[in-house]
């Protein structure tokens, strides 16, 4: 029976028994990556702008789904060596994973927005090849199409575009739910992102003027008074709502954000779920569910329909983390904890190593700082990588030698 305090130790394990598969799929990742930047920042200036814009789009959408790639692949390499896959001599292979992860990894994905990420880097890298054009433009008066490859796509154009990346998805769903067609399931995550980033444009617009339009109705200005006056007159209201805001993001980043990863190796691994009966199975809550299944078709879809945002964000990370506290709850607190000193300690590495090399030598740092970066970023996500398979592996082996079900 693996302790929950073995996991530092089971994820280096697994880094060293799997060093070069990992440095494989970050290295062709981030060239990938890269190349796919600079072309779709490249696309996106010159003439007949908005269908270029069209397909810078479409390169961040290429992008994400090769970040998808390149995290399912790190996982998948790491499966010959856990003893929970060998124990179920799981041999699947890396294409039926990537096809059965594909749509629900979309979903966490946009839900928790990793892909902000993406966007942010998409877009410096736009100002970094170009800054010669901007400080140009700027200079003259002009206004700069630099960095707006994301944002300047006409409206309608974007709705046209949402509307068949929509009918495209529901498409491929079928083929999913289905089970006909051996490419559907990355194509309905394709579909996925592209509904989003095509859509960008009309739905800031749309959004803009729903909130002009709502901003004046009574009942909004009339809550609006109410929590102003409940900040003046609720004893430490605004303070708690203060304290609240500040500490959350910090809650976020060390228990949210990796228990959001974890769900996406549980995907990978086999074991995920992501119904709302597992997530409160054995539960007083149970009990709910089964009246709300037995109950009117129509009081149904209003359910989905008023908690879907809810429900898609937190009854994955829930079911998920049902599986690891099979493991022990100390399991839970070990993951995080390591999930934050990797990434604290590796920007502290960076830190140190940029202060020892020093900066005496002019214009050092445009030559030597990406290979830097490139060894820090590739160092901390593989161990990450490890984390979350470790994880899994010593919560999967506990909860089967304890005899319970491995599925979350």
């Amino acid at each position: 029976m693996p302790s929950p305090y073995t996991l530092p130790l089971h994820t280096l394990r697994l880094a060293g028994r799997c060093a070069l598969p990992l440095v494989t799929w970050f290295a062709a990742g981030e060239a990938v990556r890269y190349g796919l930047l600079y072309a779709g920042t490249e696309l996106s200036h010159g003439d007949f702008r908005q269908a270029r814009l069209v397909l810078s789009i479409v390169a961040l959408t290429l992008i994400v789904m090769a970040s998808m790639a390149v995290v399912v692949g790190m996982l998948y390499s790491l499966r010959a060596v856990m003893w929970e896959i060998r124990a179920r001599e799981d041999d699947e292979r890396l294409w039926v994973a990537l096809n059965r992860i594909a749509p629900v990894y979309a979903a966490l994905y946009l839900t928790w927005s990793f892909h902000v990420e993406d966007a942010r880097d998409f877009v410096q890298m736009d100002f970094l090849h170009n800054v010669d054009i901007f400080l140009e433009e700027s200079l003259r008066g002009q206004d700069s199409t630099i960095g707006r490859a994301l944002t300047d796509l006409d409206w309608r154009i974007s709705l046209a575009l949402m509307a068949g990346a929509i009918g495209l998805r529901l498409l491929f769903t079928k083929w999913v739910e289905a089970g006909s067609r051996q490419f559907a399931g990355v194509l309905a995550g394709l579909a996925e992102f592209s509904v989003v980033f095509f859509g960008l444009n009309a739905t800031v617009v749309l959004a803009r003027l729903r909130a002009e339009w709502v901003d004046h109705r009574s009942v909004v200005a009339g809550s609006k008074d109410l929590v102003e006056q409940a900040k003046e007159n609720v004893p430490f209201a605004e303070t708690v709502m203060k304290a609240v805001g500040e500490v959350w993001p910090y809650v976020n980043d060390a228990l949210v954000v990796p228990l959001a990863w974890f769900t996406v190796a549980v995907l990978v691994f086999g074991a995920f779920a992501d119904d709302a009966r597992s997530a409160v199975r054995g539960t007083r809550f149970e009990r709910g569910v089964d009246r709300l299944e037995g109950s009117h078709d129509l009081t149904q879809r209003s359910f989905n329909r008023a908690t879907g945002g809810f429900q898609e964000r937190w009854v994955p990370l829930a079911n998920s983390f049902r599986l690891m506290i099979k493991g022990g709850f100390p399991l839970f607190g070990m993951m995080c904890l390591s999930y934050v000193a990797l990434n604290v300690g590796g920007e502290y590495a960076l830190r140190g190593a940029r202060t020892l090399i020093g900066s005496a030598v002019e214009w050092r740092w445009l030559v030597i700082g990406y290979p830097l970066g490139f060894l820090k970023d590739l160092i901390v996500t593989s161990l990450t990588m490890c984390l979350l398979a470790a994880t899994f592996d010593i919560a999967a082996t506990r909860a089967r030698l304890g005899g319970e079900a491995i599925s979350a």
